[in-house]
């Protein structure tokens, strides 16, 4: 497993696919907010927390179609699920996807909260949030391209199935940063947002594999 799991870590280094698009696509939306709303500094303080996790939703999103789609071109995922337990494959897939695009996005979105004008109270809530709230973005994600692996364009249905899945890991992080920045108790949502990523590390493992089972027959 720590092999297979290195092995995707190179892979998305090296295609750029999760580690350099996403944290492209959430630092051009952090950049462009200010000229899409104003520059106006109470303005953007009071959206920023919202927008990062937003933004780094949508980037998590962008990467999820390439979680199988490697594996799936060159054959390799079929030899993969003949060694592998399929849990575990989805297991290691969906961590692989977390630490280059959920973890990485955790670690940048505090600094480029700075462009938001975000209080600075705000940047370890959001951190906080953001670290423990992605696994579940990209748990859900890996099921939701278990279902469409093999699919072509299967881009936008993925979006389809997972963004309403989503939804609830959006309110409770921004909600983590909302309270952070406006110096209020933020145990709550936070522990919710642990909550939320462990069910989907517990559920969604296996989800995913009986979606890949029925993808591979």
């Amino acid at each position: 497993m720590i092999a297979l799991l290195l092995r995707d870590l190179r892979l998305a280094i090296r295609s750029g696919g999760g580690f350099g698009l996403g944290l492209a696509f959430f630092l051009v939306v952090i950049v462009l907010t200010p000229f899409a709303v104003g520059p106006a500094p109470a303005g953007l303080a009071a959206i920023a927390p919202g927008v990062l996790w937003l933004g780094a939703l949508l980037a998590a999103l962008l990467t999820l179609d390439r979680i199988f789609a490697l594996d799936w071109e060159d054959g390799s995922l079929e030899q993969l699920a003949l060694v592998v337990p399929l849990e575990g494959l989805l297991f290691v897939k969906a961590l692989a996807h977390w630490l280059t695009t959920g973890a990485m996005l955790a670690l940048l979105a505090p600094v480029l909260g700075i462009l938001l004008y975000l209080p600075q109270g705000g940047a370890l809530p959001l951190f906080l949030g953001l670290i423990i709230g992605t696994p579940a973005l990209s748990f859900i994600g890996a099921f939701g391209a278990a279902l469409v692996v093999g699919i072509k364009r299967g881009g936008l249905l993925l979006s389809l199935l997972v963004l309403p899945l989503y939804v609830p890991t959006l309110i409770m992080g921004a909600e983590v940063a909302r309270r952070g920045a406006q110096g209020m108790p933020y145990d709550v949502p936070l522990a919710l947002s642990a909550a939320l990523s462990l069910f989907a590390l517990a559920i969604m493992p296996f989800a995913g594999a009986a979606a890949l089972r029925a993808s591979l027959r």
